[in-house]
């Protein structure tokens, strides 16, 4: 597997994966970074249908590369277009898995901490509500999610579309913009029918990270 391709897309990812949800609305967005000191026009295409996600570096220099997430059965496939091949994973094994394990679906983008408690945090974390907010003209609801270590980060759910579309932790941030509300075509959220699965060597098979 092409490292620089899957580091690339995986990176951009996980900045937002940790509060990811299942969509009220097919929309489009540009993921861009604002962790301080990082390069915000690092940035990555995000498209999503209700239960599945499809996020592609938008970088012109780097390789292509995507990974579609299936909210519904708790798995992640990664493409690579270079070899036409594919590489599928559960929710709790593959690159960044760690990070992944945040997914988590949203029944009222009003009242998210019940549903961060029980999939995202650890015992011992605490999340708060704090209010209303605007993010880029749109309507969010802004929570507090601190880790049992005390780490204290924020989220905010776009309240029409039940997704997060900015995230800020002590160690990373960022937003979606550029969104466009709209369905999407179903073929970015299925393998190509010419991809090829790409068999893990024996003992790879639980790989938490890109080699």
């Amino acid at each position: 597997m092409n490292k620089r391709c899957t580091c690339s897309v995986i990176l951009l990812m996980v900045c937002f994966a940790t509060t990811a949800v299942f969509a009220q609305e097919d929309f489009s967005a540009t993921a861009v970074n604002l962790q301080a000191g990082k390069d915000p026009t690092k940035q990555a295409k995000v498209y999503v249908t209700k239960d599945k996600m499809r996020v592609e570096s938008s970088q012109s220099n780097e390789r292509g590369g995507a990974v579609i997430v299936n909210f519904s059965t708790q798995t992640s496939t990664i493409l690579m277009p270079e070899r036409k091949m594919y590489m599928e994973f559960a929710q709790n094994q593959g690159p960044a898995a760690q990070r992944m394990k945040g997914l988590f679906h949203i029944g009222d983008a009003n009242d998210a901490c019940a549903d961060w408690q029980r999939i995202s945090a650890k015992p011992g974390s605490k999340c708060r509500k704090v209010g209303s907010d605007t993010v880029n003209g749109r309507s969010t609801v802004k929570y507090e999610g601190t880790s049992d270590n005390g780490t204290v980060g924020y989220f905010w759910i776009d309240s029409k579309l039940h997704f997060p579309i900015k995230w800020q932790e002590p160690d990373r941030g960022g937003e979606l913009q550029d969104i466009k509300e709209g369905s999407q075509p179903a073929s970015l959220f299925e393998i190509p029918s010419d991809y090829q699965k790409f068999q893990m060597p024996a003992g790879m098979g639980n790989m938490q990270h890109p080699q």
